[in-house]
């Protein structure tokens, strides 16, 4: 049986099951799958995932969320993104209060979470060591992205980019495609907002948010209304300002 076959021709979830089966990068390699034999104690009985972490959500969505890169002892051990750990307890309680999510829990790849118009891919599809994948790590994982977004960005509206490197990243996928970006090219900040022309099409929509990982939302640099407000915007764009009033 083809690979298109097994995933119905659906391009997009042909794209995922791709993605799970890299070995580019041996640092990496080696890093996410130590991990997932030494555990951590508070999840020495689990069977940890232990390799790249595909995208989550459906195929066709409205907004998508570029990471940076899953967590070790996050989505390197349940295989979702953002699934596991602090920075996942945050984002998944703002994309429920938007609407783009059924739950606000996420602990597992079937704890029944849903998103709905929304997926969230990252940069980097492996746990590196320290949270800090290498730019040649993060070069070796572009052509990922760059497919994705090849497949997605036709009906996109609205990209979310948590964090200066996903922004940066982001914008450099875009120009691969042809898409117009300005120079120079905006500054990230939270709350950042560029919108794309798009030949043919309405504009792509980029927003700029402070990444929930615990240095910012410890620190109070990220607070829970700042970001909700990152995700009404999100949900302005793509449903219309009446959407607030929900």
């Amino acid at each position: 049986m083809t690979a298109s076959a097994r995933h119905g021709d659906d391009p997009v979830a042909e794209f995922d099951g791709a993605v799970i089966d890299c070995r580019r990068c041996p640092r990496l390699v080696e890093w996410r799958e130590r991990v997932a034999r030494e555990k951590r104690a508070a999840f020495r009985d689990e069977a940890y995932w232990g390799r790249p972490v595909p995208s989550f959500g459906p195929t066709d969505p409205r907004v998508l969320v570029v990471g940076l890169a899953p967590a070790a002892h996050g989505a390197n051990r349940t295989g979702r993104m953002f699934t596991g750990d602090r920075s996942g307890d945050w984002l998944f309680r703002a994309l429920h209060r938007a609407g783009f999510a059924s739950q606000p829990e996420a602990s597992s790849r079937d704890d029944g979470l849903v998103l709905t118009g929304l997926r969230i891919t990252a940069a980097v599809h492996c746990a590196p060591p320290d949270n800090r994948p290498t730019p040649s790590e993060r070069s070796a994982c572009s052509a990922w992205l760059e497919r994705e977004f090849e497949l997605l960005v036709p009906g996109l509206k609205v990209l979310v980019c948590l964090g200066g490197l996903a922004w940066n990243q982001t914008f450099r996928t875009l120009a691969g495609l042809g898409i117009p970006v300005p120079r120079p090219r905006p500054k990230f900040g939270h709350g950042a907002e560029v919108g794309l022309d798009r030949a043919g099409g309405p504009p792509l929509n980029l927003l700029g948010s402070y990444h929930p990982s615990q240095q910012n939302t410890f620190t109070g640099r990220l607070t829970e209304e700042m970001f909700d407000r990152v995700w009404s915007r999100a949900r302005d764009l793509v449903d219309g300002p009446a959407s607030t009033s929900r």
